[in-house]
């Protein structure tokens, strides 16, 4: 098995080294948009979020593991990696380092000689940093907190601690809370939350709430809350599975979109995003193998659901990657690390799908984007729920089932429009031609897409298109032999 993961980080170097990636953030720092819905810069680039679920990315890769880990997450098109800062008080990583070897007591953290565990983690953002990629930052898991592994005065010195160390890093986005509802220990996230935002104003920070819940419910009147994050989480349609405070309705637990209509009904409305849908390869509900396992199609379907919605854009997540398994390490919720070890999970179609979302959205202009639905006659719910967001000059439309699509394109600008279907899958294009008014379209034996319309005066993409960019070559996996 070592001779597998040494073919895999061997293939680094036959790839070129360390590209100069595109630095997002040399247009300067991350805002929220004057609308109050995106992200961009300080010079008005857009931003959208296309993130990577790496949690245990700190405590289980070495320094190779986690260059190979970042360039690929860089060359499949994500711009943010959320990681478990901490995921046990104290955390020891792939080196044996202990997170905290003086308590909370971080003073004489940097010793001579020693590779630490806060050095690993500053291997980890400068090289982030290298590939354009943003480290979203949840800084201590949610069920220690709760546990008591950590008070307010332990807060503030931890966060005092975090935003001297990191604060001057380009690539950072803090992300308290994890996987906890607001209200447990409240104080606490308070003062984390406060401290950082004190010593460090110029990053955005958020919540990571628990599963079918959103930061705004607790936290979204807090000035230290740039942006809301609300989890979808795992579970199918109808697996209740007994929770009595379920916050949902029955029979809703897939409909991810309604999280981001939800989250704009509290005040102030700040942009928001899925920080955890349902992961690949990871069983439907997650406690029990013997169930499916969510797909490609699933992930797509949760991407575009959301951002179509309304989101800043979305966060992705593998079963096997969130953990880093491999042989020898144990996985979490099935995951098989001798099956399918988290860099041969990186070869997983949806893992390398979402850059035609992130592609599509930003190909158009970005800030007029809203929610269209009232352009869609003849919906359908569940699966077969179409979903459409608009400018002032296009319209998309999602197709989950292959469904008839009837739309409204009077309510964009232009006599005519262009018409696409973009295969979600594979980013192709297809050019159907001119249509006005009313219009239906039924894309007969095709997997779930776009239907694109465009003002045909605006040259977005272009009636020849076959793509709207080059899709990431996958690794030769014929190369992992033993």
């Amino acid at each position: 098995m070592k001779k597998i993961l040494s073919a895999a980080l061997a293939l680094l170097c036959l790839a070129p080294a360390a590209q100069a990636a595109e630095k997002p953030w040399k247009h300067g720092a991350l805002k929220v948009s004057e609308n109050g819905q995106y992200f961009r810069h300080e010079d008005g680039t857009p931003f959208f979020w296309l993130g990577e679920t790496g949690w245990l990315l700190p405590e289980r890769l070495d320094r190779d593991e986690a260059g190979y880990y970042l360039g690929r997450a860089a060359k499949a098109g994500y711009n943010v990696v959320q990681v478990q800062t901490i995921n046990g008080v104290p955390s020891y990583n792939a080196y044996g380092a202990l997170s905290h070897p003086d308590g909370w007591d971080f003073s004489n953290i940097d010793k001579p000689g020693t590779y630490g565990y806060w050095d690993h983690m500053d291997y980890i953002v400068s090289t982030a940093e290298r590939h354009g990629i943003y480290i979203g930052m949840v800084c201590i898991w949610g069920g220690l907190v709760k546990s008591g592994a950590m008070d307010t005065v332990q807060a503030k010195a931890y966060g005092e601690f975090l935003a001297k160390r990191y604060g001057s890093r380009p690539n950072i986005v803090w992300i308290i809370g994890g996987d906890i509802q607001g209200n447990i220990k409240t104080e606490v996230w308070d003062t984390l939350a406060t401290t950082i935002r004190r010593i460090d104003p110029g990053h955005m920070m958020t919540f990571h709430p628990r599963g079918r819940t959103t930061s705004a419910k607790w936290f979204g009147d807090r000035e230290w809350l740039d942006f809301n994050m609300f989890q979808s989480g795992h579970r199918r349609y109808d697996q209740r599975m007994g929770n009595k405070e379920y916050p949902i309705p029955d029979n809703t637990e897939e409909d991810c979109w309604m999280y981001v209509d939800s989250a704009h009904v509290y005040s102030p409305d700040k942009p928001v995003l899925d920080g955890e849908p349902s992961y690949e390869d990871i069983p439907q509900g997650l406690h029990s193998d013997n169930e499916p396992r969510w797909t490609d199609r699933d992930v797509r379907r949760y991407a575009y659901w959301d951002v179509f919605a309304g989101a800043a854009g979305h966060t992705y997540g593998h079963n096997s990657i969130m953990q880093m398994a491999r042989p020898g390490v144990a996985g979490a919720y099935f995951a098989d690390g001798v099956r399918k070890p988290w860099y041969l999970a990186m070869e997983d179609p949806g893992f390398n799908q979402m850059i035609h979302l992130k592609r599509l959205m930003l190909s158009l202009p970005y800030f007029d984007r809203r929610p269209a639905q009232e352009l869609i006659e003849e919906n359908g719910t569940k699966y077969d729920r179409l979903i459409a967001t608009r400018g002032n000059d296009y319209l998309l439309v999602y197709n989950h089932t292959g469904r008839q699509v009837k739309a409204d394109l009077s309510a964009i600008s232009g006599k005519k429009k262009n018409i696409w279907w973009m295969d979600a899958a594979t980013g192709s294009l297809t050019y159907i031609g001119k249509a006005s008014g009313r219009y239906s379209y039924t894309p007969e034996g095709k997997a779930d897409g776009v239907l694109i319309a465009i003002d045909e005066r605006r040259d977005y993409i272009k009636p020849g298109q076959s793509t709207l960019e080059e899709a990431p070559k996958p690794i030769d996996t014929s190369l992992l032999v033993e």
